[in-house]
């Protein structure tokens, strides 16, 4: 019985599965290869293909849970898996291309092979209904990572910042794992469904839960780059390879906030308020525990912090890893408003910013690869002699500031259309205050590569090719069409939260 229940719960879990295997394929087929070739990467692309295909089918089911109640399939956690899965596509392509990966001296088999991991650490983050498989998803993800993020064994940049990877994100899981083993403490149980229903129906000792939740924060915080667990992000986008980098600040990112969100809106939704075999989502913050309160004062913080720290710096890569921060912040006004528009404010801007921060680090990588550069003031006149490159950075970081007619103008736009609708017109100010401040540093930028004219000696035209052009048109595009026609973007967002929390 219990066999033929795993064998069952297996043929929904083929998207996990395919990758599972390609990353063993990876591992035993490179063994024949003495030389380093693409054939890693390539392998990675097909099984990224095949999960695609199988995530795909999975949109047949409505909700379904698997593996004794550890793991959900549902709209939600489809959502999420679909943005891992195009994150890992473009992030192996942007290797392929990036003179960084190219030129290490040993092979990279197990690059892909932890890319590949991260991915699949991800798919369980978004799909995890038990404490403990959110733990075990979240240390895959975060092991993976150390090792990508300190890829360069021989640069000392990159091991500093694997070094100091590995401790903030160690400190921040002991502290996850004890907030969780307390909450075992207080209601016997690691199920969310089973937590909820424990805490709507027994008196318990609010101090202790709200300790639990500040030490569970604590995990959730140094995935996403949320103020003050944050001081690990521009050291590692700094050494990391770029690739890395970008896959650290969406994939990463992004899987933090869908168990984020998972947890604290089952977990601490008011089960009595639930009525049995309804069909719609009910969202209800427990009595006498406000935990979006906490987030209002982490969203500011983070925003804040992120933005005025970004316009000291002239490093391209530790500018983009204050802009993830703060672009955090932006994300977690959502999480404030305990509502279904707060939610899908928080998913059709995820989607948004999937586009326009990848859209800004394959820029740089193009630069790091023609020009040798991460300094901004180095980017003088960069405008004259790539003006392509240039043009579609600026659409990037105008979308990343909000402007109208880009898709970041529609992700903000529905997070403060958020909050206003629920009264927080204090933080919908600080939020838009916080967006002047962002257009700041990314005008900056874009002076010295439109304004500042390149020396007389250093100013012939450099192209990149059509690969390059045709990878930042694939960005670039969606960038503005999602941001004068945005209905399906803010259908799929709605469908992707339609099942959510339900049991």
């Amino acid at each position: 019985m219990l066999t033929q229940q795993i064998l069952e719960n297996l043929s929904k879990f083929y998207p996990e599965t395919v990758l599972i295997i390609t990353i063993l394929l990876i591992a035993i087929i490179e063994l024949f290869f003495k030389k380093k070739t693409k054939v890693s990467g390539i392998i990675a692309l097909a099984g990224l293909a095949v999960t695609l295909v199988f995530t795909l089918v999975q949109f047949k089911f409505t909700q379904q849970a698997i593996f004794f109640q550890m793991v959900v399939i549902d709209p939600f956690s489809l959502f999420f898996k679909l943005l891992f899965i195009f994150s890992a596509f473009l992030i192996v392509f942007f290797s392929f291309m990036s003179n960084e990966i190219r030129d290490m001296e040993y092979k990279t088999q197990e690059y892909y092979a932890l890319i590949l991991s991260l991915t699949l650490g991800a798919f369980l983050m978004s799909s995890s209904v038990n404490l403990l498989m959110m733990y075990i998803s979240l240390e895959m993800v975060s092991l993976s990572s150390y090792v990508l993020a300190g890829y360069f064994k021989k640069t000392k940049r990159s091991v500093e910042a694997a070094l100091k990877y590995v401790i903030y994100g160690g400190v921040s899981s002991g502290l996850m794992l004890f907030g969780i083993s307390i909450i075992y403490g207080l209601c016997g149980s690691t199920d969310l469904f089973a937590i909820s229903g424990y805490l709507s129906n027994n008196a318990i000792n609010m101090v202790t839960l709200l300790v639990a939740v500040f030490l569970i924060i604590a995990g959730f915080g140094y995935k996403i780059s949320a103020v003050p667990f944050h001081f690990w992000t521009p050291d590692v986008y700094e050494g990391a390879p770029l690739p890395i980098t970008a896959l650290l600040s969406v994939s990463s990112k992004a899987a933090g906030f869908a168990m984020m969100i998972r947890f604290f809106l089952v977990a601490f939704r008011n089960s009595a308020a639930v009525i049995p075999g309804q069909e719609t989502l009910v969202y209800g913050i427990l009595p006498g525990f406000h935990w979006n309160e906490i987030f209002a004062v982490i969203a500011v913080a983070t925003m804040t912090l992120g933005n005025f720290v970004a316009i000291w710096q002239d490093n391209l890569k530790r500018l983009l890893a204050y802009s993830s921060i703060a672009q955090a912040g932006y994300i977690l006004l959502g999480f404030v408003v305990v509502t279904p528009q707060g939610i899908s404010a928080m998913i059709i801007y995820l989607i948004v910013y999937y586009l326009m921060n990848l859209g800004a680090f394959f820029v740089a990588i193009m630069i790091s690869n023609k020009y040798h550069t991460e300094s901004i003031n180095e980017m003088k006149g960069l405008g004259y002699r790539s003006p392509f490159l240039c043009v579609m950075m600026g659409i990037f970081l105008f979308s990343l500031s909000g402007i109208p007619l880009t898709a970041g103008f529609i992700g903000k736009f529905y997070l403060f259309s958020a909050l206003v609708n629920s009264g927080y017109i204090w933080l919908t100010i600080i939020g838009l205050l916080n967006s002047v401040v962002s257009l700041y540093y990314y005008v900056k930028i874009l002076k010295n590569m439109f304004i500042l004219r390149p020396a007389e000696n250093n100013s012939s035209r450099i192209g990149f090719g059509w690969g390059y052009n045709i990878l930042l048109l694939v960005l670039a595009v969606p960038t503005i069409i999602l941001g004068v026609y945005f209905a399906p973007l803010t259908k799929f967002a709605e469908y992707s939260i339609q099942m959510f929390g339900l049991k």
